[in-house]
C-alpha cells in the first residue's frame, strides 16, 4: 500500500460509503436487487451527492428477502440488470476505499455479480464500521445498525433499504471517528489494521465467503522511495538564497525612474513603500513593482506609460514569506498565487530581502512541494488534516534521495510549527465568529522541546506554551483560555495528539504574560527540588511560531541569560529528566522488548538532555542538539566525547526515520522503537557503538559542570 494514501487522516478520508440488498444473506449465491453509494468527502458525508440503483436480478427474489427490504419481482422489473449498471457503479467506486456496515458481505457480492457478467474487478481498500465499533467499544451490547445509532447517537431512516443503510453506516463511521482518535487509531492504515485485528469476527466473515475488510492484499501504489524527488528545496531556507538588502521606490516615483533604477542595480523588483519608519514592519498597503509589470504596460499604452507613477502600477499588498522557512514553501507559494517574486521577513514582521523565481531556478518545484503551503492555506480542520497527511510520503521520498534523519527532521519540524500557527489562526477567526472578539493584547505561540529544537519526526505530539504581552485580567485570560482549548483540540485531531504532561496552550501553567513567566524563570532556578521541575527543561528549547515571535525570542533569551552558570540547575534538570535506560546487555546484545529497541529512552533522551543542561549552564545560546554540542566543543575539554554523541544522535535519528516511515506504512502509530531485527548489519554496528558512547554520558556532565 501506498504511504500517501496510507497515512491520510480518517478525518480527511476520500471514500464511498457502499451498501446493497440482496436475494438472500449467502454472499456465494445471493444476488443484488439495490446498491446504494454515498461520497465521504474530506471526512464529511456528502449525502446530496448519493447514487442509487434498483437492479433486475433476473432471478427469482424469494419472500423471505422481500420481506426484509420490500422489492419483489415488479419492483425490479424495469431496472439494469448488474451489467447494465456496471458503468455507474464502477465509474462511482473508481479507486475509492469503500466503506460499509459488514462491508465484506457487499464486497463479495458484487465480486461474484462481477464475475457472472465477465466484467473485470480489483477489490478496493475497505473499512467496515461494524469492525471499527468493535475496536471502539468492545463492550457494547449490540453491533447493529440500530445499536450504533443509538450508541453514537445518529439518525437512522429507510432502514433495509440501500441508501438508507449506507446512509446511516456513513454517519456512524464519522461519529466513530473521535473514539478512535482516542485508542490512537487516526490514518487510514492504522483503522485497516485494527480492522484486521478483530481476528475472530474476520474469520467468521471469511468462512461465509466475505471479504475481509482492512485486508492487504489490495492494489499497492507506488513505493515512495521509489519517487525521485528534488531535495534541494528541503535543505535550504530562504535567506539562503534571497537577494538583500531589499530595495524600495517611493510611491510618487515614475515607472521610468523605477525602470532605469531595476537595470543598474540588476534586480527584477522593487518594493513600494508606504509610510512606515525604517526597521518596522510595513503597513498592509505595501506593494511590488516589477520588470514584467513595466513591459506589460509599455506594450498596452506605449512609451507614455513610463511617465506614471509607481504606485499607479504596484500589485498589492505585498506576499511574503520568513526567511527562516525552507525554500520549498517559497516555491509552493509562488505556484498557487502564480507570481514571480516574494517580500522576506525576519521575526517581527521587518522586510529584510526579495525573492525571485530566478533566485529559485535551480530548486526545482514538485507537487510534494505543496505541502507547507497546504497548511498555510486550510480553511479548517479537515483541510489541515489533509495537508499534514501528505508530511510521511514527503518524508518517505526525501529519506530515498539520501536526506538524513536530521534533515528530515528540520523539515517535519518547520511543518509542525505551521500546524501550530494555522490551528491558531483558525481559533482566532472561530473566537471572532462566536462573537469574543480578537486578542485582548499582542501574544505569541512558541513550540517546545524538540519542535522548537528543530528535531521532530514522525512520532510526536503537542509542545507548546502563550506569551502575552500585557495582564488583560479575567476577560483577556478567559479569551486566551478559550484559544488555547481551541488550538490543542485541533492540533490533536489532524494528528498530533495532546501533551501527556499537559505542556500545552490550553493548561494555564504554559500560558503567561511576560511578567508571569520571568517570575517562572525565576523561582525554576531557585528551587532545589527535581520534582518542581517537570517539563521545565523544553521551555529552553523555545522558538515563536505565530503572534508576536519576538515575545518567545525574547523571554527565551532572559533565561539562557538567567541560567548562566547555574550548575546546581542544569544538575536537576538532568536529575529530573532522568537517565537512559541502557540498551546493550552484558555481553553487548540488544536489550529489546518484543523485538524493539526504544532509541529515546536508551540514548537519545539523554543526548538532548544532556546538550541542553550544559548548554544552559555554559550559555552555548543554540536550539538543536547539533548546535549545542558543537558549541560546548568550544570549552576544550572531553571533545571527542561530545562528537561521539553528536554521531549517535545522527544515527538514532536516521534509524527512528526510517522505522517510523515502515510503520506509517503498516498501519502502526510511529514510536520511538526500531525494530533490531530488521537493521542491516551495518545500521546495528552503528546502533552498537551509539549506545556505547551514552553509556559514559553521566561522567561527561559531571565532568562539564563541575570540572
Amino acid at each position: 500500500m501506498s504511504i500517501g494514501s496510507s497515512a491520510t487522516p480518517l478525518l480527511a478520508l476520500d471514500a464511498v460509503v457502499i451498501d446493497t440488498e440482496t436475494t438472500g444473506l449467502d454472499a456465494r449465491k445471493a444476488r443484488i436487487v439495490e446498491i446504494a453509494l454515498v461520497p465521504l468527502v474530506g471526512g464529511q458525508l456528502d449525502v446530496e451527492g448519493a447514487w442509487r440503483s434498483l437492479i433486475r436480478p433476473d432471478v427469482a427474489i424469494p419472500k423471505q428477502a422481500t420481506n426484509i427490504h420490500g422489492l419483489d419481482a415488479a419492483a425490479v422489473a424495469a431496472a439494469p440488470t448488474f451489467a447494465e449498471a456496471w458503468g455507474d457503479l464502477a465509474a462511482r467506486i473508481a479507486d475509492q476505499v469503500v466503506i460499509g456496515h459488514v462491508v465484506g458481505f457487499d464486497l463479495v457480492v458484487i465480486e461474484r455479480e462481477c464475475a457472472r457478467a465477465g466484467l473485470a474487478w480489483t477489490r478496493p481498500r475497505a473499512l467496515d464500521t461494524r469492525l471499527l465499533a468493535e475496536v471502539a467499544a468492545p463492550s457494547l451490547a449490540g453491533y447493529a445498525l440500530e445499536d450504533l445509532a443509538a450508541w453514537l447517537e445518529i439518525e437512522v431512516s429507510g432502514r433495509h433499504s440501500a441508501l438508507g443503510d449506507a446512509t446511516a453506516a456513513g454517519r456512524a463511521f464519522v461519529a466513530l471517528l473521535p473514539h478512535l482518535r482516542e485508542l490512537g487509531i487516526r490514518t487510514l492504515a492504522e483503522a485497516e489494521r485494527s480492522c484486521r485485528a478483530r481476528s475472530d469476527a474476520l474469520e467468521k466473515q471469511q468462512r461465509s465467503g466475505w471479504t475481509a475488510a482492512g485486508s492487504t492484499s489490495v492494489s499497492a501504489g507506488a513505493d515512495p522511495r521509489s519517487v525521485r524527488v528534488d531535495t534541494q528545496p528541503y535543505r535550504r531556507q530562504v535567506r539562503d538564497v534571497m537577494s538583500a538588502p531589499p530595495r524600495f521606490a517611493a510611491p510618487g516615483a515614475s515607472l521610468a525612474a523605477a525602470l532605469g533604477r531595476m537595470a543598474d542595480e540588476r534586480t527584477s523588483s522593487l518594493f513600494v513603500r508606504y509610510d512606515a519608519d525604517d526597521g518596522q514592519p510595513l503597513p498592509a498597503d505595501t506593494g511590488i513593482i516589477t520588470e514584467r509589470d513595466v513591459m506589460r504596460l509599455l506594450a498596452a499604452n506605449g512609451a507614455d506609460a513610463l511617465q506614471g507613477r509607481v504606485d499607479g502600477a504596484a500589485s498589492r499588498p505585498l506576499v511574503t514569506v520568513p526567511s527562516d522557512a525552507l525554500a520549498f514553501l517559497a516555491i509552493a507559494r509562488m505556484n498557487r498565487l502564480r507570481i514571480r517574486h516574494l517580500g522576506v521577513t525576519d521575526a517581527r514582521g521587518r522586510v529584510i530581502g526579495a525573492l525571485s523565481a530566478r533566485d529559485l531556478l535551480r530548486l526545482r518545484a514538485e507537487d510534494s512541494l505543496e505541502l507547507g503551503d497546504a497548511i498555510d492555506q486550510a480553511t479548517d480542520v479537515h483541510a489541515l488534516g489533509r495537508a499534514w497527511a501528505e508530511l510521511p510520503r514527503v518524508a518517505a521520498a526525501l529519506l530515498a534521495e539520501g536526506l538524513s534523519g536530521i534533515e528530515i527532521a528540520v523539515l517535519v519540524s518547520h511543518q509542525l510549527a505551521a500546524l501550530t500557527r494555522r490551528a491558531a489562526e483558525l481559533a482566532e477567526a472561530r473566537l471572532e465568529t462566536e462573537g469574543h472578539g480578537p486578542a485582548p493584547c499582542p501574544y505569541g505561540i512558541a513550540v517546545l522541546g524538540s519542535a522548537g529544537r528543530g528535531e521532530s519526526l514522525l512520532a510526536l505530539d503537542q509542545d507548546n506554551a502563550l506569551l502575552a504581552a500585557e495582564d488583560t485580567g479575567p476577560a483577556g485570560e478567559r479569551w486566551f483560555a478559550a484559544l488555547g482549548a481551541h488550538v490543542a483540540d485541533t492540533l490533536h485531531t489532524v494528528g498530533v495528539p495532546y501533551c501527556k504532561g499537559g505542556v500545552m496552550v490550553s493548561n494555564p501553567p504554559w500560558r503567561g504574560t511576560l511578567s508571569t513567566w520571568r517570575q517562572r524563570i525565576e523561582r525554576w532556578i531557585e528551587r532545589s527540588r527535581p520534582e518542581d521541575l517537570l517539563a521545565v527543561d523544553i521551555f529552553f528549547d523555545m522558538r515563536g511560531v505565530h503572534g508576536d515571535t519576538d515575545l518567545a525570542e525574547k523571554v527565551w533569551l532572559e533565561a539562557f541569560d538567567r541560567a548562566k552558570g547555574q550548575a546546581a540547575f542544569a544538575k536537576l534538570l538532568v536529575e529530573t529528566a532522568g537517565g537512559a535506560t541502557p540498551g546493550l546487555g552484558f555481553w553487548g546484545g540488544f536489550r529489546t522488548n518484543g523485538g524493539r529497541l526504544d532509541l529515546k529512552k536508551s540514548g537519545l533522551f539523554a543526548i538532548v538532555t544532556a546538550a541542553r543542561a550544559l548548554a544552559i549552564c555554559h550559555h552555548v545560546v543554540e536550539r538543536s542538539t547539533p548546535a549545542r554540542l558543537a558549541g560546548l566543543g568550544t570549552l576544550d575539554r572531553s571533545t571527542r566525547d561530545l562528537e561521539a554523541l553528536a554521531d549517535a544522535h545522527r544515527v538514532f535519528l536516521d534509524l527512528l526515520v526510517v522505522q517510523q516511515i515502515e510503520d506509517i506504512q503498516r498501519g502502526i502509530p510511529p514510536s520511538n522503537s526500531v525494530e533490531v531485527g530488521r537493521l542491516s548489519r551495518r545500521d546495528r554496528e552503528r546502533l552498537r557503538q551509539s549506545l556505547k558512547a551514552v553509556s559514559d554520558i553521566d561522567e561527561l556532565i559531571r565532568d562539564l559542570l563541575f570540572g
